[in-house]
């Protein structure tokens, strides 16, 4: 009997290892991709921002970035909140909508922007939003406006925002759908019966019981606002605020201090790491 438990055991403790072998070979790549392409080059970042040109550790990097671009901080975040909350909006609205009318013409319209890269969505919203470009020509087409004075909103805040939103709305519009789709429809019949129209169904139950996933939505839609180049850099106004990979490649590329580059890096992540560890602690739970 002693024979027989010890040999138990010992089956025992080679299978966990055995279990505990093949969840590290599993996760694995993951890990190797996130500490390759996430975890190393933030560290690089992070030394060296606290480093000068003689390579002698400082804070110089900071005070002059924050001294500089603070209002360029606040501007990117503004920018992309308020796109976020637009992004959010919409695609909630459109995903309720579509649950309860199916229309494939319309749900194919929007996730065109899906497979768009962000610098032909930059190029052509300075065709569309110039101030003698596509909407502008319509808008004179019909004789009502003055083609002479009317404004171009390509190299506004407005057209940026427009830029953002516009990309952003099929990947949010995507998950948000497949929330919302995940609803029993014996909820929304029973909702319906009891005298609910359209808008208080996507209100008052679609979105409450799908925040989850409209929260990890918004996280994702967040964190590529705010680290996007191309739109900015086509639709930036060169007069006032810019986002702040603009200043980092401006930085980067004319002044050529990598102190001061790599020291916007880090307050970029910095500015999307509360978003990005919501994101985790919600995958986590799920």
């Amino acid at each position: 009997m002693p024979n027989l438990s010890a040999a138990s055991k010992d089956n025992n403790t080679s299978h966990s290892i055995f279990r505990w072998l093949a969840g590290v070979i599993m996760i694995a790549p993951a890990t190797l991709i996130v500490i390759g392409l996430f975890l190393y080059p933030f560290m690089g970042s992070l030394v060296g921002s606290f480093r000068n040109e003689s390579r002698e550790w400082t804070l110089d990097n900071y005070f002059y970035v924050l001294e500089t671009y603070h209002m360029d901080l606040f501007f990117t975040i503004a920018i992309c909140l308020i796109s976020l909350v637009l992004v959010l909006a919409v695609a909630s609205l459109l995903a309720g909508w579509l649950r309860l009318k199916a229309d494939p013409f319309v749900e194919f319209l929007f996730k065109i922007p899906l497979f768009v890269p962000f610098v032909v969505v930059g190029h052509a919203m300075r065709v569309f939003l110039a101030p003698h470009g596509t909407m502008n020509s319509l808008l004179a087409s019909t004789g009502l406006f003055n083609p002479d004075s009317m404004p171009g909103v390509a190299f506004s805040t407005l057209g940026l925002i427009a830029a953002l939103v516009w990309k952003n709305i099929g990947l949010t519009l995507l998950l948000v759908m497949g929330a919302f789709r995940g609803i029993n429809s014996s909820y929304l019949e029973a909702a319906r019966n009891s005298g609910a129209g359209g808008f208080r169904l996507i209100k008052d139950m679609m979105i409450p019981m799908s925040w989850g996933t409209i929260s990890v939505a918004g996280i994702l839609t967040f964190t590529s606002m705010i680290g996007n180049f191309s739109i900015p850099a086509m639709l930036g106004d060169g007069g006032g605020s810019q986002m702040l990979m603009i200043d980092l490649y401006y930085e980067l590329i004319y002044r050529q201090d990598a102190g001061a580059a790599n020291a916007l890096g880090v307050i970029s992540y910095i500015a999307s790491m509360g978003a990005a560890i919501y994101y985790v602690k919600k995958v986590a739970k799920s």
